[in-house]
């Protein structure tokens, strides 16, 4: 970026602009004007707004924008790919760490184990619950032998007409 911010100084000062009257067509400020033709990147917070002064300076200057603007993409493309792999390990790890510290325990996810123990535990109540009022209905619903009744009561009506 410094070669290109120097290339667009050079053409501003080529064609007789000073950087207070640049800065004024342009509508930027000094400090980012110079900070263009510094080649300081660090200075602008977005690279699309950088590479979209870059662009106007470039008209203003009666340079090609498209070429300038694809030299700044170069000069952006070969400054964010010498990232070391070092770095995008040391990097992962970081992550990796970040994920392992302790959390919150409204943050944290829980696994879920399921207990099966109160699930026999109340099959078993169940089975037995049945068990037992089966035996109650049962002997419920069990009746007495009518045969048994009659004679007991035949006995009787037949004791009672030997007695009389």
């Amino acid at each position: 970026m410094k070669d290109l911010g120097e290339y667009l100084q050079h053409t501003r000062i080529k064609n007789g602009v000073s950087v207070t009257e640049a800065c004024e067509d342009l509508l930027i400020s000094t400090s980012q004007l110079e900070n263009i033709e510094s080649g300081n990147v660090r200075a602008f917070k977005d690279v699309y707004e950088l590479r979209d002064f870059v662009k106007s300076y470039a008209k203003y200057l009666g340079l090609d924008p498209n070429k300038v603007v694809d030299e700044f993409n170069n000069f952006l493309f070969q400054h964010t790919s010498k990232i070391a792999l070092d770095d995008i390990v040391a990097l992962q790890k970081k992550k990796e760490e970040m994920e392992k510290k302790v959390h919150s325990p409204y943050t944290k996810e829980y696994k879920e184990k399921v207990q099966i123990w109160p699930f026999l535990l109340l099959i078993l109540a169940l089975a037995l619950l049945v068990g037992i009022l089966y035996l109650v209905v049962s002997q419920v619903n069990e009746s007495p032998n009518r045969i048994d009744e009659l004679k007991s009561i035949k006995s009787e009506v037949l004791d009672y007409e030997f007695a009389n």
